[in-house]
């Protein structure tokens, strides 16, 4: 059994952006066949706008955004509510994220794939496809 996350902001198809995103879809896979699906609220960059925290630093990490305290901080909220999960699909996100994920143990794999059915289903048959270079 695995647990598949994919961020969304409509429950359908993946957000073009993880930072952005509103809410999780979790997939439970036993098999070849889902046997949970579930919505999960997500922690996004609109939540953090909000808190207007005016004493951070965008850049105190040398690798620049999205690294450093400040950067690490947000993510491991914004991974909080998928920590149970193994893979997160997302058509984009940041380095920091990307790394960040993967440090918890979860793989992140950025399709090109938008419909979260056919994406979960490329994950089931080995066929999804990760593309870094969407890295930024």
């Amino acid at each position: 059994m695995i647990k598949i996350a994919a961020v969304t902001d409509d429950g359908k198809s993946i957000s073009p952006h993880f930072g952005r995103a509103t809410k999780y879809i979790v997939l439970t896979v036993d098999g070849d066949l889902i046997s949970k699906q579930e919505v999960r609220d997500k922690v996004g960059h609109r939540d953090f706008q909000q808190e207007g925290s005016p004493n951070h630093k965008h850049h105190d990490d040398p690798r620049g955004r999205g690294f450093g305290t400040h950067s690490a901080e947000k993510h491991r909220r914004m991974f909080e509510n998928i920590a149970d999960c193994q893979i997160l699909l997302a058509r984009g996100m940041g380095q920091g994220a990307y790394r960040g994920l993967q440090e918890l143990g979860i793989r992140p794999v950025i399709t090109d794939i938008a419909d979260i059915d056919i994406a979960v289903q490329a994950v089931m048959d080995g066929s999804i496809e990760d593309h870094p270079e969407r890295l930024h």
